[in-house]
């Protein structure tokens, strides 16, 4: 499948959250932060979602949701909410369906990490992927969603 890139819309996703089937589209309609990691608990995701939870007030100001996207499950998610005290939503993409769907490729053997910003529209309007610069996605992302209309 190609990969998802700056302009394209939201494709028709479904992930898998505590509730159940989770629709991505149904969040459009305000900017949406969707971003790729790894693993639950492990060194980078952790400081990754670290990130996004410091400035996650920074981006409810700005309008913005943020979701968080791994292959774990929604048990190992909910202890990775609670010891880190996320605040933001976290869903699971067992084998990896959703990011393959999405043209997105790990290194090494390892899942992506990938974030997206889309617009109120549902629209690709950032993308950046990096497996090392854990900061720099949740920079990037607020820049972004700071900029676009409400």
């Amino acid at each position: 499948m190609p990969e998802l890139k700056v302009g394209d819309p939201m494709p028709a996703t479904t992930l898998v959250g505590k509730g159940g089937a989770f629709e991505l589209r149904d969040k459009i309609g305000k900017p949406l932060v969707v971003y790729f990691y790894p693993k639950d608990e492990t060194y980078g995701c952790t400081v990754e979602a670290c990130g996004f939870r410091d400035s996650y007030e920074d981006f409810t100001s700005a309008g913005a949701e943020v979701i968080g996207v791994s292959r774990d499950d929604a048990t190992s998610h909910e202890a990775f909410i609670g010891k880190h005290r996320l605040p933001f939503t976290l869903l699971s993409d067992p084998g990896g369906t959703v990011a393959k769907a999405w043209g997105l490729r790990g290194t090494l053997g390892l899942p992506p990490r990938v974030t997206f910003v889309f617009d109120k529209q549902g629209v690709v309007r950032h993308k950046f992927d990096s497996m090392i610069r854990f900061g720099k996605h949740v920079d990037d992302a607020l820049e972004v969603v700071k900029r676009l209309p409400r």
